[in-house]
């Protein structure tokens, strides 16, 4: 590894090293609950709205007690409104709220709620995977992507999972392109944080260049 490159990766993560997970306190395992947070997350991150406003609703989700696919689905639709815009998530709230609850029932019905089953499903094979997630509303290729960023680091299967977008970071810092080589550099980093720390860069910089703040992952 060389010098320069040691020295980038160390201030990314001392300044972007974190998950947009964490930042929407999902307390990210291997169980039900935390994986359907974060696939609500990734819902809303893939909308275009500002990435603060995404994880602020997924919190006033969190603290409206829709946790859960059978929590989403026995919610009204007015309720799940009322929570995405306690979170500022104005825009998109009645669309979402629509997609949310048809998401939730999908998954219930296909995977009796629980994201391990579609993780089963797919026989490890990534490609796969995407396939399913993509067929949830409101859940495109954009948010399967940030799934599979975030959820990696339990489901080792995926990792590295660097997308499009955290690539586009590394080039940006100068580093590799390649994913395996990424992965060589972040060392005994959890994957998820070092994809999300690339994919900050990536929309800092896009910011920057339009003058404004950076929209979700």
């Amino acid at each position: 590894m060389k010098t320069s490159e040691q020295e980038a990766v160390r201030e990314l993560l001392d300044t972007h090293g974190r998950t947009y997970a964490d930042e929407a306190h999902i307390h990210l395992r291997d169980t039900p609950q935390p994986l359907y947070q974060s696939l609500v997350l990734a819902c809303l991150l893939s909308a275009r709205i500002r990435s603060g406003i995404a994880l602020a609703a997924s919190r006033a989700l969190t603290d409206a007690g829709l946790r859960t696919a059978r929590r989403m689905a026995d919610a009204t639709w007015q309720e799940r409104v009322d929570a995405l815009g306690e979170g500022g998530y104005r825009r998109y709230d009645e669309r979402t709220a629509t997609q949310l609850g048809k998401g939730a029932e999908l998954l219930l019905d296909k995977y009796g709620g629980d994201l391990r089953r579609m993780r089963e499903a797919a026989g490890e094979d990534i490609d796969t995977l995407r396939d399913l997630l993509r067929e949830v509303p409101g859940l495109g290729p954009v948010g399967a992507d940030i799934f599979l960023r975030e959820v990696q680091g339990v489901w080792p299967e995926i990792a590295p999972y660097l997308d499009e977008k955290a690539l586009q970071g590394a080039r940006r810092l100068g580093l590799p392109g390649e994913p395996e080589e990424l992965a060589r550099l972040s060392g005994d980093t959890d994957p998820a944080t070092f994809a999300d720390a690339l994919v900050r860069v990536a929309l800092e910089k896009k910011s920057e260049r339009k003058g404004g703040p950076a929209k979700a992952a």
